[in-house]
């Protein structure tokens, strides 16, 4: 049998076996989760549960004590946010990382180099981005000020941001909390052609109603501890 044969892995995120611990707190025991390419995969559990924090984990916030993490069958070092961009993973946290007295745009390109002199043409940026909000349906305005804009279009513009970075791992962490009955329909559709158009999404939530409505797959975590996956579709 050839050795050099690599097989394809089934699973564009696998986290295995990990571990973090905080001083008193096991907030992630052992936990092995994976994310299928083009799913939206829920993340349930009680507050406490340790979702956030492995997330967390995911996105390069925190280091675990043990595990690993592996982006298409290959092993990854997530040591900070920027490995994980690097690396295509995104994450709209709860409490949106935006700066109000600047416009969309301005908050989509900060920290992103698009030329190779280290400076961003913004006439180019503003194409792209009017290009993939209305592509996914978004519908923001680039030019509006954050402190401007409702709660929703805030979050938008964080989806944005990660769209802008090329992210194909979006990890959504309580999306729908801050939202209206109207914003969380329309984000449930936006998470739908996300994931149609390849996007693989990891969705921090506690809503078995919006599960039931947009999972392809739901891992339940119960006090640090990963209880199982479910196939959404087929339940």
């Amino acid at each position: 049998m050839d050795e050099n044969i690599v097989h394809e892995s089934p699973y564009i995120i696998e986290m295995r076996n990990i571990t973090k611990i905080f001083p008193g707190i096991i907030a992630n025991d052992n936990i092995t989760l994976q994310l299928k390419k083009g799913e939206i995969h829920a993340l349930l559990g009680e507050n406490g549960a340790g979702k956030s924090t492995l997330m967390s984990v995911l996105f390069g916030l925190y280091q675990p004590e043990e595990g690993q993490i592996y982006k298409n069958g290959k092993p990854v070092q997530i040591n900070n946010p920027n490995d994980a961009n690097d690396l295509g993973i995104g994450m709209v946290h709860q409490h949106f990382k935006l700066v109000q007295v600047f416009t969309v745009l301005e908050n989509i390109i900060l920290g992103v180099e698009t030329t190779k002199l280290g400076f961003i043409s913004k006439k180019e940026a503003r194409k792209k981005v009017v290009a993939l909000s209305k592509s996914y349906g978004l519908n923001v305005d680039p030019d509006a000020l954050v402190e401007n804009i409702t709660v929703g279009m805030q979050q938008r513009t964080e989806i944005l941001k990660m769209l802008y970075r090329d992210n194909d791992i979006l990890i959504f962490d309580e999306p729908t909390a801050v939202l209206t009955p109207q914003e969380i329909e329309e984000l449930m559709q936006i998470m739908r052609s996300l994931a149609n158009e390849g996007k693989s999404i990891l969705f921090i939530t506690h809503k078995l109603n919006e599960i039931m409505q947009v999972a392809d797959r739901c891992s339940v975590l119960r006090k640090g501890a990963y209880i199982g996956t479910v196939d959404v579709k087929n339940t």
